[in-house]
């Protein structure tokens, strides 16, 4: 289910035609000769979250039946409707009903299907194959390897890529104008380096700080519970330099104040080392990735927090003081 933050703003700044939709220049040019000739294949979008594979599903249907579009299209999110019973009900039922003169084909839209069970794939196989007449499937997957070989080679592939800093930072100020709220800009580059190219991800963020009043770094920073990456930063160096009761410390404080778990902070010690902001030699950065791993990896085997990342960091300094004192 979609949450409250996502129908309140999501929805509303959806775009709802295919050349709204930025950084997928390929993919829509494509989908705009489907359009064209008022006729498709069976479609399978893939690529991460948030980078407008729904969105592209539902401006297809617009430009192709117009405003009553959802008269002709039926969506199911997969990960709630995912067994069987549905393919065999719910689906088989649309895909037969039949169809006004002036509509083509109907469209039956599938969000998440890696998340389908083998049952109900191979159930969907059946049904594409016997209603491809009158109706086009599009399945939507953020990872296609779970689709059944059989379902993709029926499918013409569409890849979708993350989302340009520019264009989510540009939505971002845009959305932030027309609802009157006030914003640094650099709050809105904080936002896009939390969501990583995932446009609803950053709009929920965009919410949820600006419930704190104006949109600052620290209000972004607060609401996702992720310390500011400076403060890993001198937690790092503090270490790197030799000093592992400084860096200890700020460890303790980043946890407390942040309430952040073992794997919450390895992610962001992760996305720190290949920043660019902490200046170290390429072969020490490798050496701490790879360290850095097997302590992810203990984290996730069920050991304990605190004990590993001291460990980490207590690493981190025998290793400076191994080198001679390597300096962040």
């Amino acid at each position: 289910m979609a949450s409250a933050l996502e129908v309140l703003w999501v929805e509303k700044y959806r775009p709802r035609r295919l050349d709204d939709i930025v950084n997928q220049r390929e993919v829509v040019e494509r989908l705009k000769l489907f359009v064209k000739e008022r006729n498709m294949p069976h479609l399978l979008f893939a690529g991460p979250p948030g980078t407008g594979k729904t969105t592209a599903a539902h401006a297809l249907a617009y430009e192709l039946f117009g405003e009553n579009y959802r008269q002709f299209m039926l969506e199911l999110n997969a990960s709630d409707e995912r067994g069987i019973n549905v393919i065999r009900e719910k689906v088989k039922e649309f895909a037969r009903s039949r169809l006004p003169p002036e509509i083509p084909f109907k469209i039956v839209l599938l969000d998440e299907a890696d998340n389908m069970t083998s049952d109900a794939q191979q159930a969907l196989r059946r049904l594409m194959e016997l209603y491809s007449s009158v109706t086009r499937f599009i399945l939507i997957a953020n990872y296609p390897s779970k689709i059944i070989d059989p379902i993709q080679s029926r499918c013409a592939f569409f890849r979708f890529q993350p989302l340009k800093k520019e264009d989510i930072v540009e939505r971002l100020r845009y959305i932030a104008e027309n609802e009157g709220v006030e914003y640094e800009e650099e709050a809105l580059e904080a936002i896009y380096e939390i969501s990583e190219g995932d446009m609803r991800k950053a709009i929920n963020v965009l919410q949820a700080a600006s419930f704190l009043g104006k949109v600052t770094v620290d209000s972004v920073y607060r609401v996702v519970g992720m310390a500011r990456p400076r403060e890993i930063r001198e937690m790092l160096q503090a270490a790197l330099r030799g000093d592992f009761m400084a860096a200890r410390n700020m460890l303790r404080k980043i946890m407390i104040e942040y309430g952040l778990s073992g794997e919450d902070v390895v992610r962001q010690i992760h996305r720190e080392i290949f920043s660019g902001e902490l200046k170290i030699p390429e072969e020490l950065r490798v050496v701490i990735a790879d360290y850095l791993g097997e302590v992810h990896f203990r984290l996730v085997e069920g050991s304990d927090d605190d004990i590993q990342l001291g460990a980490f960091l207590a690493w981190l300094a025998m290793l400076s003081k191994k080198a001679g004192g390597a300096r962040g």
